[in-house]
């Protein structure tokens, strides 16, 4: 063990090139890049994903409560990023709506506790001199003590120190779980799980853009139930919607459903998909523009949006300890959607990821950008379809959409200064379709597997109606619970013979079966353990119509009478018949069987108590001249029994015990049968 302890310890030139090639696959690949072969596709795809990127990267800047600076931030750096440490060469990793959301609910919320308002039309506030204006007329300065920050820190100064603070830590716990190799808790979140928490989110997001399409001023809700409380304030205020943001929304809506609906009737002729987005955005913001909608209608615009970097920032450490629960799910989610999407394109295109090493990608991405004032990435299924569409062959289509993004981040973006925020909320909007499409299989679903629709019902109830990080909770508990219970009180039958053959099934569900005489042949479907056995011996007693237990005190209160009537002198017995008949009545007339068979098929494994359970019945039975055969045991069921001492020290009766099939432990009962009945 010493000798292994320093080997696996030990720090060779082999041993760190393979290391630092790990941790970084793009050291691997890079250099066997096929130029001529692959470079149009991901060039084309890059510009494609580059050029959707920006105005998504935008509009979702509503969803974080955020400026849309630090969302073209987030894309630039999780492209770049990715590119270095990501397994998959199509998964397209940025900013994604449902981690948008879950982060600005957590913004929103500690910018409330911060005494801040949380309208969105609140005048910027002093702190962070690359968002002011150059007029300084319409300012407010908060002198901040908050979570031990003792500066002058504006609204957005803040809000984008929790975004970094909860990024920063999400990415650290990826990375641990990443260290420790804790990736198999994804396997907790259910295909229906995550996709009731997607359209329970998709409905939350759609909610709280309501207020952008119509133009209205209402606070941004916060806490438990933000969805009802929000349609109650939207319905409140129905009266004062501004009429050029309504006409605007209508007429955004009509043009980006109609081209998503013709991009995908007609996406086998398109070669790449329809720019729609950036084609509204740039046409929305020249009718702003020289319109001037918000100086005549009021109409609410994303205002400046400064060129450049701003200089890195380390998170602040006390603003960590704010979010660190909050970061969790986050942390989860985010690696859960990258890696299943990772394993969806890997299995289509025929190569392999590591699931490890995608945490790491994923965590690094959280971590490294949050320096740079951005915030929580994950993949996202759009962009990424979109991706492979389009002839994208390695993360070099990464770097493509990056400098897309570097060059509006450069030039371009303070030419979004008087796009309406109406428009960027029906992009969202629209970009939800596939989530709120889900409705339409429920049916679908209900009839596949009706308890994977109750756990895509709730998690989708809870996750809208009360938050998505409560509602990702409920939908993991309750799919837990709803395994627990169906291994608790799973099914059982009685099995009958398929005539002819050696095959037996439920009599229940087949007919023309034929039952064995004086064979009972039980079937227990699931794990036999703790928490079911009492089902195990309730279904038992109840399908086979004996409890030996009762028919074992019934046999000793009947022998306890005949022997009270024979110290009376009397010959006679309690049913009127003479002594010398007795031994006819000790064997009752409920005993219609001889033989138990227990199909042990469907039991993956047993733990002590289920190994207790199987020793309980066959000492009960046998103490009423009734064999327990077992057949079909898998290796685990059979070394449980053994190192249970279910078939006693030396294994001696085991062969008369055990049996491979059901059919063969039959045979044994009936030839059992025939030589008892040779030898009376």
């Amino acid at each position: 063990m010493l000798a292994k302890l320093r080997k696996s310890c030990s720090c060779t030139p082999k041993k760190l090139k393979n290391f630092v090639m790990d941790f970084l696959p793009v050291l691997r690949w890079l250099p066997k890049y096929q130029c001529k072969e692959y470079i149009w596709g991901d060039v084309m795809s890059g510009l494609v994903i580059g050029i959707i990127l920006v105005p998504q990267a935008i509009a979702y800047s509503l969803l974080a409560g955020l400026k849309p600076i630090y969302s073209l931030y987030t894309s630039f750096f999780a492209n770049i990023i990715y590119f270095l440490m990501g397994t998959s060469r199509h998964v397209s990793v940025g900013i994604f709506s449902l981690i948008s959301l879950m982060v600005g609910q957590v913004v929103d919320r500690e910018l409330l506790l911060a005494g801040f308002d949380l309208n969105d039309d609140a005048p910027p506030a002093l702190g962070d001199s690359s968002l002011q204006n150059d007029s300084q007329s319409n300012t407010t300065a908060f002198n901040l003590t908050i979570a031990g920050m003792n500066a002058e820190c504006g609204k957005e100064c803040y809000a984008i120190g929790i975004a970094t603070a909860l990024t920063f830590v999400a990415g650290v716990y990826q990375v641990l779980m990443g260290i420790f190799r804790l990736g198999f808790v994804s396997m907790y979140l259910s295909e229906s799980v995550l996709d009731g928490f997607a359209t329970g989110a998709s409905l939350t997001i759609l909610t709280a853009q309501v207020k952008y399409l119509i133009g209205i001023k209402i606070p941004r809700s916060q806490g438990h139930g933000m969805l009802v409380i929000t349609w109650i304030n939207i319905f409140r205020n129905i009266t004062h919607a501004n009429l050029c943001d309504v006409i605007t929304s209508a007429i955004c809506i009509v043009v980006l459903v109609t081209a998503k609906e013709l991009g995908d009737r007609y996406k086998h002729k398109l070669k790449f998909p329809l720019p729609t987005e950036l084609v509204v955005i740039v046409v929305a913001t020249l009718v702003s523009h020289y319109g001037k909608l918000n100086e005549v209608y009021a109409s609410s615009v994303s205002g400046a949006i400064p060129t450049g970097f701003i200089p890195p920032k380390v998170p602040h450490f006390n603003l960590m300890l704010r979010v660190a629960v909050d970061a969790l799910p986050l942390a989860i989610v985010s690696f859960v959607f990258t890696v299943s999407l990772s394993e969806m394109c890997a299995k289509k295109y025929a190569y392999t990821i590591r699931a490890n090493q995608e945490m790491f990608a994923v965590g690094f991405c959280n971590i490294i950008p949050s320096f740079f004032h951005s915030f929580a990435t994950s993949a996202a299924l759009a962009k990424t379809l979109v991706k492979t569409s389009t002839g994208c062959q390695t993360q070099v289509s990464g770097v493509i959409s990056a400098m897309v993004v570097l060059l509006v981040l450069l030039f371009l973006a303070p030419l979004f200064y008087s796009l309406q925020k109406c428009v960027l909320a029906c992009i969202i909007i629209v970009s939800l379709r596939g989530a709120l499409r889900k409705f339409r299989d429920v049916p679908a679903r209900y009839h596949v597997n009706k308890v994977d629709t109750l756990v895509w019902v709730i998690t989708m109830s809870a996750s809208a109606l009360i938050s998505t990080e409560i509602g990702l909770l409920v939908g993991i508990v309750f799919s837990m619970l709803c395994i627990i219970v169906r291994t608790q009180r799973p099914h059982t039958a009685l099995l009958g013979q398929i005539q002819g053959t050696t095959f037996y099934e439920d009599d229940l569900e087949y007919e023309n079966l034929s039952s064995v005489p004086k064979v009972k042949i039980f079937r227990f479907e699931a794990p036999l353990y703790y928490a079911n056995r009492n089902y195990f011996l309730k279904s038992l007693y109840r399908l086979t119509n004996l409890d030996p237990n009762l028919e074992a005190a019934r046999r000793k209160k009947y022998e306890k009478k005949e022997k009270q009537h024979l110290k009376k002198g009397d010959h006679t017995t309690t049913n009127g018949l003479g002594i010398g008949e007795n031994t006819l009545q000790l064997v009752p007339k409920q005993t219609d069987f001889q033989t138990l068979v227990v199909d042990c098929s469907s039991i993956p494994f047993l733990d002590t108590t289920g190994v207790n359970t199987l020793k309980e019945i066959l000492k009960d039975y046998k103490d009423l001249n009734i064999s327990v055969l077992l057949a079909c045991c898998n290796p685990s069921v059979i070394d449980s029994l053994k190192r249970g001492g279910y078939f006693g020290k030396d294994f001696g009766n085991m062969q008369e015990m055990l049996f491979y099939s059901i059919h063969n432990a039959v045979q044994f009962a009936k030839d059992q049968k025939l030589s008892a009945d040779c030898s009376v």
